[in-house]
C-alpha cells in the first residue's frame, strides 16, 4: 500500500479547490514551494497581460527554484510558478484561456499543480477578482 502524497487545498473568493502536485514533472518547484512558501495567505488579482487568470506577485523573491515543466499556455485549473528572471517572481492560476506573459514578453511558468476538485467554480472566481478586485487566497496542504 502506497502512502498518500500531500495535496493542496486552495480557498479564494468563497470557493474551495483541491489540487494535486505535479511531483514527477516539477519536483524542484514542488519541493521549493512546500519548503519555503506554503502554507500561504495572500491576495489574488486578475492578470494584466495573460488573459483569463489570477496571479500573486512576489517581486524579487528568490526560492532557488529552476525553470522546469514550463508552459506559456496553462489550461484552466493549472497552477504555474514563475521563479523570476525576465520578470518578477509570481504564481498564476488559469481559469480560462491564458498566454502567460509580462511586460517583458511571453514567460514559461513551471506547471507545478493542477486543480482537480472545484473546477466548476474557476470561471466564477475569475469573474470575481476581475470585477470585484483582489480576493483573499490561501494554500495549505491536506
Amino acid at each position: 500500500m502506497t502512502e498518500k502524497k500531500p495535496e493542496l487545498e486552495i480557498t479564494a473568493g468563497g470557493f474551495t479547490f483541491k489540487a494535486r502536485y505535479e511531483w514527477d514533472n516539477a519536483p524542484e518547484t514542488v519541493k521549493g514551494l512546500r519548503e519555503k512558501l506554503f502554507p500561504l495567505e495572500s491576495k489574488i488579482i486578475h492578470v494584466r497581460w495573460s488573459g483569463q487568470g489570477g496571479w500573486i506577485p512576489f517581486g524579487d523573491m528568490d526560492l532557488g527554484v529552476p525553470l522546469e515543466n514550463g508552459t506559456c499556455y496553462p489550461h484552466p485549473g493549472e497552477i504555474v510558478f514563475y521563479p523570476g528572471g525576465k520578470s518578477e517572481c509570481e504564481l498564476l492560476i488559469a481559469y480560462g484561456y491564458v498566454n502567460f506573459a509580462s511586460k517583458a514578453g511571453q514567460l514559461p511558468g513551471n506547471h507545478f499543480a493542477t486543480i482537480y476538485e472545484g473546477n466548476e467554480h474557476l470561471m466564477e472566481l475569475g469573474e470575481k477578482f476581475l470585477w470585484e478586485g483582489a480576493q483573499d487566497i490561501t494554500f495549505k496542504e491536506i
